[in-house]
């Protein structure tokens, strides 16, 4: 059923059953990483009207913050400061627009060619175990050496938090199963005020109404060298979006407006989001879930969560109680994300039916994972490509270097 023509109080109150469908992932990234959360659901805002002007508002897509650029985040704030990070992550939109052109030009076939499962599989799984040790950090209380929540108490947060995650994906049905994080958050905060380490210091200094905290972005060519090729796995992601919201609502949005679009759009979107100090947004699986459930595939639905989250963005008491939220919460329920994501790689390689007894494919996904899981790092001068990003490129180009294996016979 198109629900073009509901009145519009039903659709305003659809796009705020949409934002709090994306609500818990969106603000994930930021609490993780150390960005702003108001400027994240800001940049998620802003970011899904970009993209609804790109692609002619037909495509009931809601852009949230992409789980891809944790690790990579966390390690360019340590390695070149947050600055040059957001620099970084407004220049990492370069993929998408190169994406888009060669879509344009030769269809999504070439893309196809450049990024096969063998090549996204591992990059993908590095993408989540790669942070293996910072959840088990933060689950555990510990931020670097120091333990700031004792040991015994950080462990029975987290694994209440990560049950409750885990319980509500597996055994609850509707909307509710959609929010699993939400759930996870919600239930580990409760847990955490019985126990007494919740600090509302923040939360009590904070104004009702307030201007987020603009980041200011620094163009580090080190960093942008680093982060730009993380964008191969969320392009790919965009794409598997696209064609699942397509299977969803009967309509085929790769032809109409086309995927050019929709990937300029996205880039579009990372552009501008970082340049104001929000995570890069993608599309978001949840909400095609949602759609799917709720049968509305009125993309007007998009506008008005785009609208609820820009308003959220400026009520800082908001903002501030996000950032209350205990470390072991948020580590309990990285310990699952984490482990989720390496698992959706594992899935993109067995759903493809990649032969890993094949000699070639085995090589390509043995030096991805090392590469990337290990760190491995590449200086030249001022050109540096560490971790994620140095085994997407390495799975790049072995997939086009390596040659075929002889047929026997």
């Amino acid at each position: 059923m198109n629900t073009t023509q509901d009145p519009v109080w039903r659709t305003a109150l659809s796009g705020a059953q949409i934002l709090f469908v994306a609500f818990g992932a969106t603000v994930l990234v930021p609490l993780l990483t150390g960005l702003n959360p108001s400027l994240a659901l800001l940049g998620a805002g802003v970011g899904t009207l970009i993209f609804q002007v790109c692609t002619k508002r037909q495509v009931p897509i809601y852009l949230g913050s992409s789980f891809a650029f944790i690790a990579p985040v966390i390690y360019s704030v340590q390695t070149w400061g947050m600055n040059a990070t957001l620099g970084a992550l407004a220049a990492a939109s370069f993929f998408y627009y190169v994406a888009a052109a060669l879509v344009k030009w030769r269809g999504i076939e070439l893309i196809h060619k450049l990024l096969p499962p063998v090549v996204i599989g591992p990059v993908i799984m590095v993408i989540g175990l790669g942070l293996a040790q910072v959840a088990v950090s933060m689950a555990t209380g510990k931020a670097g050496d120091a333990q700031v929540v004792p040991y015994e108490t950080a462990i029975a947060i987290a694994t209440v938090s990560l049950l409750a995650t885990m319980l509500t994906a597996i055994r609850a049905r509707g909307l509710l199963k959609l929010v699993p994080i939400l759930i996870g958050v919600a239930v580990g905060y409760i847990a955490s005020l019985f126990v007494g380490i919740v600090d509302f210091t923040k939360l009590s200094e904070a104004a009702w109404i307030a201007m987020p905290e603009f980041g200011t972005p620094e163009f580090n060519l080190a960093a942008i060298l680093f982060m730009i090729p993380v964008a191969i796995a969320p392009i790919v992601e965009h794409v598997g979006g696209i064609l699942a919201i397509g299977s969803v609502s009967g309509k085929d949005y790769t032809e109409n407006p086309g995927l050019h679009r929709t990937l300029l759009g996205d880039g579009l979107a990372v552009n501008v989001v970082g340049l104001f100090g929000g995570p890069p947004v993608t599309t978001y699986g949840e909400v095609t879930g949602a759609v799917m459930l709720t049968k509305n595939y009125n993309p007007v639905v998009m506008t008005w969560a785009a609208g609820f989250a820009i308003l959220m963005a400026f009520v800082g008491k908001f903002g501030a109680l996000l950032q209350t939220i205990p470390m072991p919460v948020m580590g309990g329920i990285m310990v699952l994300l984490f482990g989720s994501i390496a698992g959706i790689g594992l899935k993109t390689l067995l759903e493809a039916k990649v032969n890993l007894s094949s000699a070639r494919n085995l090589c390509i996904v043995s030096v991805t994972l090392v590469t990337g899981i290990g760190g491995l790092g590449v200086n030249i001068g001022s050109f540096s490509l560490q971790g994620i990003s140095l085994c997407g490129v390495l799975a790049v180009l072995l997939n086009l270097l390596l040659p075929a294996e002889p047929v026997e016979g």
